[in-house]
C-alpha cells in the first residue's frame, strides 16, 4: 500500500493564553491543537524530511507578522549516544566547579 503523503500540519501542546480584556465568547481552549496554514508544496517537503528516521519537526521561533501569528520550523535528529555522553560529562564537572566554589573555606 502506498502511504498518502501528510495533507496538513497541527500545532500541539503549545500554551496560547487567553486575552483577560476579550469579551466573554472571544476565550478560547489555550493547549488545543491548531492547525497551521502553509502551501502544499511544503507540507510535502516537510513531510519528506520528517520521514526518515530519528527526525522530528520542531517549533523555532513564533512572532507576529500584520496581526497574524508567524511560526518558524525546523527539523531537527535526536542526538547520538556519543552526544548525551558528553553533555553528561560537561554538566557533571560543570556541577562539580560550581560545589568547589560554594564550599566554605576557613
Amino acid at each position: 500500500m502506498v502511504e498518502s503523503p501528510a495533507t496538513e500540519l497541527i500545532l500541539h501542546n503549545v500554551d496560547i493564553a487567553t486575552y483577560d480584556k476579550a469579551h466573554g465568547a472571544n476565550s478560547h481552549e489555550p493547549k488545543r491543537p491548531r492547525k497551521l496554514l502553509a502551501h502544499k508544496r511544503q507540507i510535502t517537503s516537510l513531510g519528506e524530511r520528517c520521514a526518515a528516521k530519528g527526525t522530528t519537526l520542531i517549533p523555532l521561533a513564533m512572532y507576529f507578522v500584520r496581526g497574524m501569528v508567524k511560526l518558524e520550523l525546523g527539523v531537527a535528529k535526536g542526538k547520538q549516544a556519543h552526544d548525551k555522553r558528553e553533555s553528561i560529562k560537561n554538566r557533571e564537572a560543570a556541577r562539580d566547579i560550581q560545589r568547589g566554589l560554594t564550599r566554605k573555606t576557613l
